[in-house]
């Protein structure tokens, strides 16, 4: 498990479900399957469902009784409990994070740092890659892209610069994609900047800012009166949008929400200010670093 994904706040996230021995909990994100083992290790008569929409992540399975798996985007949580007969949840917790295990092994496309086919799907039985983003996308829904999720102000350079490439030749792998965004490349943020690009390809790709907004809306008539609502996000896009959600009910810019500030959110935030990984953690995993933990209870 460790080497397919080590558990961000991991110990905080657990504390934040509050959980009860007899409870049902819901992981959204089981992947190498981290937090659920913690959470069955405190439960008796409970249950734990989880949701994964990458069949590698089957490999991770636990045999349990109390554990229920479904290879499913996170987006379908309501119809999903309703179909296993579960009208309420005592916690839910999504861990909104990449797994280790999509970056150190490449093969599809998540990391700029290995050559691979642009894919970045993940489930696979999806059919739009990152490099149909790239090579069919229009000049105005690739600024659209770069701008809502790389967070680029003016991407026109940047587009420019894929479109120019692309009908040259298609833009297929990792190495492709680096080479045409070598003139905006050069100098000591190059990291920093490729890191940004591969992350709005993948958003879209997997459309993961539309499934999040519609998970977190499926929330409040699936969790049980007092139970929790657990979040760790990794970028600033997530993070805005899980605090708006638990602040006031929806997931619309706060400032679209009640001009007065007038709100009926059916959480209340436990932690008022946000939790984020102790320098202990960072030195041990460093991809925690831009973790954010959120916590709300079931009013």
């Amino acid at each position: 498990m460790s080497s397919y994904h080590t558990p961000v706040l991991l110990e905080e996230s657990i504390a934040g479900l509050n959980i009860r021995p007899d409870g049902i909990y819901v992981d959204l994100t089981f992947g190498g399957g981290g937090h659920t083992r913690v959470i069955l290790s405190r439960l008796e008569k409970g249950r734990v469902i989880v949701f994964d929409q990458d069949e590698a992540s089957r490999d991770n399975v636990p045999e349990d009784k109390r554990f229920v798996f479904l290879q499913q985007n996170f987006r379908f949580l309501k119809n999903n409990l309703r179909y296993l007969g579960i009208e309420k949840v005592d916690g839910i917790l999504a861990d909104l994070g990449v797994s280790s295990h999509h970056f150190d092994y490449g093969e599809r496309g998540f990391s700029f740092r290995a050559e691979a086919g642009l894919d970045m799907r993940m489930n696979k039985r999806n059919k739009k890659t990152a490099a149909d983003v790239l090579n069919r996308y229009s000049e105005a829904e690739l600024e659209r892209v770069f701008r809502e999720y790389a967070e680029i102000r003016h991407p026109g350079r940047l587009v420019a610069l894929i479109l120019r490439a692309r009908e040259k030749k298609k833009i297929r792998t990792t190495g492709d994609l680096i080479e045409v965004l070598e003139p905006m490349t050069r100098g000591g943020k190059s990291n920093k900047f490729l890191a940004r690009i591969f992350q709005a390809l993948r958003i879209e790709v997997n459309e993961e800012m539309d499934a999040l907004r519609e998970m977190l809306e499926q929330t409040p008539g699936v969790t049980a009166r007092g139970g929790r609502l657990v979040v760790i996000s990794y970028h600033s896009l997530e993070d805005r949008m899980v605090k708006t959600f638990m602040k006031t009910g929806s997931t619309a810019p706060v400032e679209e929400v009640n001009p007065f500030g007038e709100y009926h959110p059916p959480f209340k935030m436990v932690n008022k200010k946000v939790i984020v990984p102790t320098e202990t953690e960072v030195s041990q995993n460093p991809r925690s670093r831009s973790a954010k933990l959120r916590i709300a209870e079931r009013i």
